[in-house]
């Protein structure tokens, strides 16, 4: 397949998306099938100190079935930034590589990056794009969080069904388990922690998330599965070793198993 060639009088512009749109028309679908809806469940991202810390749990369920155990929820955007997805999973893990592509399509057109706040603009208009879908019952609700190079810090950014953007100040939870991970984040984060912590913090919050709701999947030693974790920082997105999440989880579990026997 050949690629499409503009005059220099008709430039599409920096937008990959608005390109597929001008070349395909309504043609332009997130395809999933509607009968059998896959869904992702909770994701959690808190910020710390030097940058955030985002995570989720594998699980995927369809109805009451689980549907996957081994599912990610939690991608890097570009160097810098990254998403977690909850919600309808086809149309979000597609919506995960257009935005992908979009960013990295807007670096080689302009030359240079977008703003932390340009990226959480352009993801709300997909999520925009995505309502005729959403009222079907397909709904995408990411969070997206990364390290704003400018400000030096990490910030976060929550939407919802419609595209809105709001900028949360210090962390957010989505998904079926959201609520339960919310609240044991609360109650255990401050101003200022550092990596170790916050990371002993996001494992915490998804732990009790998968003990009160039954779409979230905790640690699964049999299979080797644990829950996804990056941070982001001013060196960029890095992914947790699997082997230190399920060490911490171990020394959780550990932890929760002592002190259920010595009330």
């Amino acid at each position: 397949m050949s690629l499409p060639l503009f005059p220099p009088a008709d430039d599409p512009g920096p937008s990959f998306t608005g390109l597929l749109r001008r070349l395909h028309g309504d043609e332009v679908r997130f395809e999933v099938d509607p009968a059998v809806i896959t869904h992702g469940t909770t994701i959690v991202a808190i910020r710390y100190a030097e940058g955030v810390v985002m995570a989720g749990d594998r699980r995927a369920t369809a109805g009451s079935t689980i549907a996957h155990r081994n599912m990610e929820k939690v991608y890097p955007a570009d160097r810098h930034s990254g998403v977690a997805i909850a919600g309808a999973a086809g149309p979000a893990m597609e919506m995960v590589r257009l935005f992908q592509l979009q960013l990295e399509h807007y670096e080689k057109v302009e030359g240079s990056f977008l703003s932390l706040e340009g990226k959480a603009n352009q993801l709300a208009q997909m999520i925009r794009q995505n309502m005729p879908m959403a009222m079907q019952g397909l709904v995408v609700v990411p969070i997206f969080a990364g390290y704003d190079v400018r400000r030096r810090r990490g910030r976060i950014f929550t939407y919802d069904v419609t595209g809105g953007r709001y900028e949360e100040s210090d962390y957010h939870a989505d998904g079926s388990g959201g609520r339960d991970a919310r609240t044991t984040v609360k109650l255990g984060w401050s101003d200022g922690m550092d990596r170790e912590a916050t990371m002993e913090l996001a494992i915490q919050s998804l732990y009790e998330a998968a003990e009160e709701d039954s779409a979230t999947g905790g640690p699964d030693a049999v299979r080797g599965i644990y829950p996804a974790i990056a941070t982001i920082t001013a060196a960029g997105y890095e992914r947790v070793p699997e082997s230190d999440v399920a060490e911490r989880f171990g020394s959780l579990i550990e932890r929760r198993t002592t002190r259920g026997q010595n009330p």
